[in-house]
């Protein structure tokens, strides 16, 4: 088993807590990498798992979790936690792992999953809606669509991703959230495979040639993922098409790394917007 056998790859250091005396890993830490990797797999399908199980009207079951060792990974390694779903069967999905070190191959792992009534853990069969975001991810194929519209057209996900994130996590007042802005600006709303709406921004026409992009929430459990990369992108490029010269944006000081990440300049000194920190930024689109 290679490297390049893998799309997914889930990336940890091992700390002490987890290795003997010979600063040698304890073997039941390697399902707990695995359980976490899993965890982070279904974040790259851009799936909230609760969410995702509710709206599917089941759960997932471990059945049966093997372990292969090949070597030992010691103290303040970094590794390599590889994931993928190998096969699919009628109510059953089974997952193939393996750890490396650089390109040396630790351990591999077979866990099965069942999909199940959550109530009475009866099998039932993998819902086909499932069935293709998995295969597609493995397949290479993209997990997120971003669509750009107005408000009329966006607002009702928008909306109700802004709440979550501004208001009910920020505790950001109502009447604070909502202006008049939102309907004259360009709205993105990323969607992923089961059609959940999992993050959002808007563009503003700031002034003549600049614009501004605001707003911009992701789904908490889906935050670190290439998400809101890909709403930074899809409101670049609308800005670039009808020709502003440059994009702004007031970034939160938390997320003031990414931003910088992706291009963007702070200009000016920080200031409190809603009582939380924030910087101005620019880029050229």
């Amino acid at each position: 088993m290679k490297r390049q056998d893998f799309r997914f790859f889930h990336r940890l250091r091992v700390r002490w807590a987890e290795v003997d005396m010979q600063k040698i890993v304890f073997n039941a830490h390697y399902l707990m990498y695995f359980d976490t990797a899993v965890t982070d797999y279904w974040r790259a399908l851009a799936l909230p798992y609760e969410e995702t199980m509710h709206q599917l009207g089941g759960d997932l079951y471990v059945k049966k979790a093997s372990v292969e060792f090949h070597a030992s990974a010691r103290h303040d390694d970094q590794l390599d936690v590889a994931m993928k779903c190998s096969r699919i069967g009628n109510s059953s999905m089974v997952f193939t792992g393996a750890i490396f070190r650089g390109d040396q191959l630790l351990i591999t792992s077979e866990l099965i999953y069942v999909f199940a009534d959550p109530l009475t853990q009866t099998s039932r069969p993998v819902p086909e809606r499932l069935r293709r975001i998995l295969t597609a991810y493995e397949a290479g194929e993209p997990m997120v669509t971003v669509k750009l519209g107005s408000w009329d057209e966006l607002g009702t996900h928008a909306a109700a991703i802004r709440t979550a994130v501004f208001v009910e996590e920020q505790r950001i007042p109502m009447e604070m959230e909502w202006d008049e802005a939102d309907a004259t600006a360009v709205h993105a709303v990323a969607y992923n495979g089961l059609g959940q709406a999992i993050g959002t921004g808007r563009l503003l026409q700031h002034a003549a040639g600049s614009g501004k992009i605001g707003r911009m929430a992701v789904h908490r459990v889906l935050r670190g993922s290439s998400l809101g990369r890909e709403l930074l992108k899809a409101l670049m490029a609308a800005a670039r098409e009808r020709g502003d010269a440059e994009v702004m944006l007031h970034a939160q000081r938390s997320a003031e790394g990414f931003y910088s990440r992706l291009g963007f300049q702070p200009r000016g000194e920080p200031f409190d917007e809603v009582d939380i920190p924030h910087i101005e930024m620019v880029k050229a689109p």
